[in-house]
Protein backbone atom coordinates (compact mmCIF):
# COMPACT_ATOMS: atom_id res chain seq x y z
CA UNK A 1 0.00 0.00 0.00
CA UNK A 2 1.22 3.48 -0.79
CA UNK A 3 1.48 5.90 2.23
CA UNK A 4 -0.28 9.36 0.96
CA UNK A 5 0.00 12.50 3.08
CA UNK A 6 -3.66 13.39 4.79
CA UNK A 7 -3.17 16.72 2.54
CA UNK A 8 -3.74 14.59 -0.53
CA UNK A 9 -7.50 13.71 0.73
CA UNK A 10 -10.31 15.75 0.58
CA UNK A 11 -13.36 14.79 1.64
CA UNK A 12 -16.41 14.17 -0.07
CA UNK A 13 -19.13 16.52 -0.82
CA UNK A 14 -21.43 14.54 0.05
CA UNK A 15 -20.49 13.57 3.62
CA UNK A 16 -22.35 15.18 6.43
CA UNK A 17 -20.70 18.38 7.75
CA UNK A 18 -21.76 16.95 11.23
CA UNK A 19 -19.44 14.47 10.98
CA UNK A 20 -21.76 11.45 10.32
CA UNK A 21 -20.78 9.13 6.74
CA UNK A 22 -17.80 11.02 5.98
CA UNK A 23 -15.47 9.27 3.06
CA UNK A 24 -11.89 11.44 2.43
CA UNK A 25 -10.78 10.67 -1.53
CA UNK A 26 -7.00 11.40 -3.02
CA UNK A 27 -7.15 11.14 -6.71
CA UNK A 28 -3.56 10.45 -7.42
CA UNK A 29 -1.94 9.34 -11.18
CA UNK A 30 -4.12 6.44 -12.14
CA UNK A 31 -5.52 5.43 -8.98
CA UNK A 32 -8.01 6.64 -6.47
CA UNK A 33 -7.84 6.33 -2.80
CA UNK A 34 -10.15 6.05 -0.43
CA UNK A 35 -10.65 5.86 3.41
CA UNK A 36 -13.02 6.30 6.10
CA UNK A 37 -12.93 9.64 7.89
CA UNK A 38 -13.42 8.39 11.05
CA UNK A 39 -10.87 5.47 10.70
CA UNK A 40 -8.21 7.07 9.28
CA UNK A 41 -5.72 4.52 11.09
CA UNK A 42 -6.89 1.89 9.65
CA UNK A 43 -5.77 2.79 6.12
CA UNK A 44 -7.42 3.25 2.83
CA UNK A 45 -8.25 1.43 -0.27
CA UNK A 46 -6.55 2.05 -3.74
CA UNK A 47 -8.50 1.77 -6.92
CA UNK A 48 -7.97 2.24 -10.48
CA UNK A 49 -9.27 5.53 -11.67
CA UNK A 50 -11.09 4.64 -14.07
CA UNK A 51 -13.26 2.31 -11.91
CA UNK A 52 -13.56 4.95 -9.11
CA UNK A 53 -14.88 7.04 -11.89
CA UNK A 54 -17.69 4.34 -13.26
CA UNK A 55 -18.79 4.03 -9.24
CA UNK A 56 -19.47 7.44 -8.76
CA UNK A 57 -21.23 7.85 -12.30
CA UNK A 58 -23.41 4.00 -11.42
CA UNK A 59 -24.17 5.66 -7.97
CA UNK A 60 -25.14 9.47 -9.48
CA UNK A 61 -27.42 7.82 -12.02
CA UNK A 62 -29.11 5.15 -9.25
CA UNK A 63 -29.85 8.12 -6.95
CA UNK A 64 -31.96 10.08 -9.42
Amino acid sequence: MTSIPDSAFRTSSYSQPTGGNCVEVANLPGTTAIRDTQNRAAGHLEVPSNAWAALVAAARTDSL
